[in-house]
């Protein structure tokens, strides 16, 4: 069983916002994989389905960002889970928007989000970081985050969450590097071949002239005629 977490914040003033791409990850896979309807449970919102085989559960937390690892900590001890059945998708400031990277343990680099579950249940789960962008200065960061989306990035979040759903078959089996195919090729779908060109036909060859075995005497006299 794999628990996949994405954080954000409750209610509807921050649907929207950056800091809950996390959320909106974890929307789109229970929408597109015929998920069970949301429920409340451990401290947050809870679906259940398969992906790929493989029994899903998926988790919003409602705790509010900085307490997300209470939820995360009462699902895992309730399912008896481990750390290498976790997942979490979070937003991150320093990939550039429409970026995804995946890993392995590794610290919290100050997500708050982040250092609540390696309170609640270490380091050692996955995450799947979902870039943002970075508004270009540290006291920006709060406002950034707890904004909107804006119009012009509709079009690659669409995108990223589209690669989300098709390649979660794949990271719920642990195939990471099928997962970020899937995401890219959403993200830059290939271009399409060039159509090929008709073989021009050839140019009719000139026929030489057929040898003259006249004599010279003759050509003359055929002259006159």
């Amino acid at each position: 069983m794999r628990l996949i977490v994405g954080l954000g914040n409750p209610g509807a003033k921050y649907a929207r916002n950056r800091h809950n791409i996390g959320f909106m990850a974890v929307d789109r896979i229970a929408e597109d994989h015929g998920f069970s309807p949301w429920k409340s449970k451990f401290q947050g919102q809870l679906s259940e389905g398969n992906l790929g085989g493989e029994k899903v559960i998926l988790l919003k937390p409602e705790t509010f960002m900085n307490l997300s690892g209470q939820s995360v900590g009462e699902a895992m001890r309730f399912y008896k889970l481990s750390p290498a059945d976790l997942i979490v998708f979070h937003d991150e400031l320093d990939l550039a928007p429409g970026k995804l990277k995946a890993k392995q343990g590794g610290g919290h680099a100050g997500h708050n989000g982040l250092r609540s579950i390696h309170a609640h249940v270490g380091d050692t789960y996955a995450r799947v970081r979902l870039g943002i962008g970075h508004p270009g200065h540290k006291d920006k960061v709060a406002a950034y985050v707890l904004n909107d989306f804006a119009k012009a990035d509709q079009d690659w979040l669409d995108d990223i969450l589209r690669g989300i759903s098709d390649g979660a078959p794949a990271l719920a089996k642990g195939d990471i590097a099928k997962f970020t195919n899937a995401v890219a090729l959403r993200m830059a779908p290939p271009k399409p071949a060039k159509p090929l060109r008709p073989t021009p036909e050839p140019a009719p060859q000139k026929q030489a002239p057929a040898e003259d075995d006249r004599s010279t005497m003759q050509r003359l006299m055929d002259r006159f005629k």
